[in-house]
């Protein structure tokens, strides 16, 4: 405890250090020289891997190419994008995708004017799955194309219709398209109360006060434009020109939307608390941390305090992120948090965090040990050494193999595409990463894990979810500047049950419930459902629990959010279970 209280101290104490000037537009800014490692001592075991995953990107048809529009002047948003989404829009049982895109940059762009998305290559995509596994690009018939420089999806039912909607955030706002049941879509943003503003990035739907209607929190990394960020950060040579570090530019704040009975929302930000500390945010995830029966929030913030959400109730919120424990890494210093997600990696019942981060920085992975209190375990565990010269985005807790723990796939690749003109060790294109977990920690199993993870990719956004319903998961991967990786998993013979809940009093998807599977031998596992986490992304909402060599379940425990507890004894393993809140 005096250890904890000592990190937190020194990391309040240079949090309210004082705040240098921030540079003008043509000015020279901060560049990430201070993110540049030395060569590790070591370097992280490669161990053999249990299960391989196939890129099957060419099979299946999605044909979608991310265009950044880059430029000389090295604007922010060119190395940022790249969302991806999993949507059953249709209801025909199986998932589709959808992915943001940029949009045409003038070099350099004039003062006053915005991105232009007419051209067809700069438009957002949906592609619907097929009977036969392939997909099609329905864009157009769904009016999906989309505006502005695009970035992040959040897909819910929010008018618990049946059909899920769509949330598109893009710099300068988001488009809210509700799904109109006929396989289109139609913006009703301005109807519903909805409107963004800033440089949106993240955002997901959850129910924070459990009345059964989802509500909506969208994050917004910093306050830019394009004449503040027309600076000029590293080396100004020609081609040595580097995007700029976010310690140029203010941070901001999170909007957080009620729904309210009528279907209309209202901006609840500054009353809810969600706006009482600023961020420079990017990742978001949702979970009850403390066992509460409430929905608390984090958010992955770059180079700023990290922060927690605690659901007080009543409306209301408190960041409890540094007397939790994860404002700041073990050092009690900033890290470049990207992407997160969480789940109950150890098996104890408790949700715990894990974020993506830059070279040099390590992976932060922090362990809930009760009463919204964490250890900050990234050495401890092996995440460390395995991730030192990792840069990532995306991340998902997936139990990649079926066998009962949750893994960690990482979609990487570093911030700068001039890296590698500066250090000798690092690389912009990286390539997946694959962390299993096991009774003797975290081990690297990628390079056993299949081709794809020996190829190097620009990755930014990772949606995890079924692809094929054959009860494993798989992976789409969005890169920036170049197509999306499709990863088929090819299964292990360890069994599994599939859970996809429906809510009644609670939310349509039943996020927010607390599903408990209990196996044949006694095992819990403990899920939070949301279908939020990673970078920019939404996954598949349904639940797989691995069950390794059990040959039964005995039971799935719900907790819903209206409070409502629901039991099914005896489940039939290997197959998906649509259960509906009684």
């Amino acid at each position: 405890m005096l250890l904890r209280c000592l990190k937190v101290f020194f990391a309040l104490a240079s949090s309210l250090a004082p705040l240098a000037m921030f540079p003008q537009a043509g000015q020279p800014g901060k560049a990430y020289s201070s993110n540049v490692p030395e060569r590790p001592s070591t370097t992280a075991q490669q161990f053999p891997s249990p299960v391989t995953f196939t890129d099957i990107s060419l099979k299946a048809g999605i044909d979608f190419r991310h265009e950044t529009s880059a430029t000389s002047q090295k604007y922010l948003l060119e190395t940022m994008g790249g969302g991806v989404g999993l949507i059953d829009y249709d209801n025909d049982g199986r998932l589709d995708v959808f992915f943001t895109n940029g949009a045409q940059l003038s070099d350099p762009m004039p003062k006053g004017k915005m991105p232009d998305k007419q051209a067809a290559k700069f438009w957002n995509r949906l592609y619907r799955q097929t009977a036969d596994g392939t997909f099609e690009d329905v864009t157009v018939k769904a009016g999906l194309a989309g505006t502005g420089y695009g970035f992040g999806v959040a897909v819910g039912d929010y008018d618990k219709d049946g059909f899920s909607d769509l949330f598109v955030t893009h710099f300068g706002g988001a488009v809210f398209y509700r799904n109109n049941g006929n396989r289109t879509f139609t913006d009703v943003g301005a109807k519903i109360g909805v409107k963004v503003d800033g440089w949106a990035t993240s955002a997901g739907f959850f129910d924070l006060d459990s009345d059964g209607r989802l509500d909506l929190l969208v994050t917004r990394y910093v306050a830019w434009d394009f004449e503040v960020g027309a600076l000029v950060c590293g080396d100004a040579r020609p081609g040595y020109r580097a995007y700029c570090h976010p310690d140029n530019f203010k941070a901001t704040t999170a909007l957080l939307f009620h729904q309210k009975a009528n279907g209309t929302f209202e901006d609840v930000s500054e009353r809810s608390g969600i706006t009482q500390t600023k961020g420079k945010s990017l990742g978001v995830s949702f979970a009850d941390f403390d066992d509460d029966g409430r929905t608390d929030v984090f958010i992955a913030n770059d180079n700023s305090e990290q922060q927690l959400f605690r659901n007080l109730g009543s409306g209301r919120f408190e960041d409890s992120a540094l007397v939790g424990g994860v404002a700041f890494d073990g050092n009690g210093k900033y890290f470049s948090g990207m992407g997160v997600d969480t789940a109950d990696y150890d098996g104890d019942g408790k949700q715990d965090v894990f974020i993506t981060a830059l070279s040099n920085e390590t992976y932060p992975l922090y362990r809930n040990t009760g009463e919204f209190i964490f250890d900050y375990v990234t050495q401890a565990t092996g995440v460390a050494q395995i991730t030192v010269l990792g840069s990532g985005w995306g991340v998902k807790w997936i139990d990649a193999d079926n066998d009962g723990r949750r893994d960690l796939f990482v979609a990487q690749s570093h911030v700068l595409d001039t890296i590698e003109k500066t250090n000798s060790i690092l690389k912009y294109k990286q390539s997946p990463l694959l962390i299993r977990n096991t009774d003797k920690g975290f081990q690297n199993i990628s390079f056993a894990a299949g081709e794809v993870f020996k190829r190097d990719f620009a990755a930014r956004g990772l949606a995890a979810g079924d692809l094929d319903n054959d009860g494993d998961t798989d992976i789409i991967i969005s890169q920036i500047n170049g197509p999306p990786i499709i990863l088929q998993n090819n299964g292990t013979k360890n069994r599994w049950i599939g859970i996809d809940i429906r809510g009644g009093k609670s939310s349509p998807n039943g996020e927010g419930a607390r599903v408990t599977v209990t196996d044949a031998a006694g095992r819990r596992q403990v899920f939070d459902q949301s279908n939020s986490g990673s970078y920019l992304a939404a996954n598949d909402p349904r639940i797989i629990a691995g069950l390794g060599g059990a040959a039964s379940v005995k039971q799935i425990e719900i907790r819903w959010p209206s409070g409502n507890v629901q039991t099914i004894s005896n489940p039939a393993i290997g197959r998906y279970h649509l259960i509906k809140e009684k």
